[in-house]
């Protein structure tokens, strides 16, 4: 079968997130002020072939832990949609 397979990829939140704050100052200028926080991350949107969503699943950590996130840097989700 095949599954959609959604990974969310989010800078640690003990770390620094440069986008973020980029992201937060635009807003400020903008005169958005009521917005306390930004964390900038990525969803990357799969497609796997999979015998069920649990392999699939399983499949997209692969991916994530060897590709997708920087572990060292960064967290991710996975849902199987």
């Amino acid at each position: 079968m095949l599954y959609s397979v959604e990974v969310k990829v989010m800078p640690l939140k003990e770390l620094l997130d440069p986008q973020g704050k980029a992201v937060m100052g635009g807003l400020e200028n903008l005169g958005i002020q009521e917005i306390r926080d930004v964390r900038v991350g990525k969803l990357i949107a799969l497609q796997i072939e999979a015998a069920d969503a649990d392999s699939a699943k399983k499949i997209a950590e692969n991916a994530a832990k060897k590709l997708l996130a920087n572990q060292v840097m960064e967290f991710f989700e996975v849902r199987v949609l």
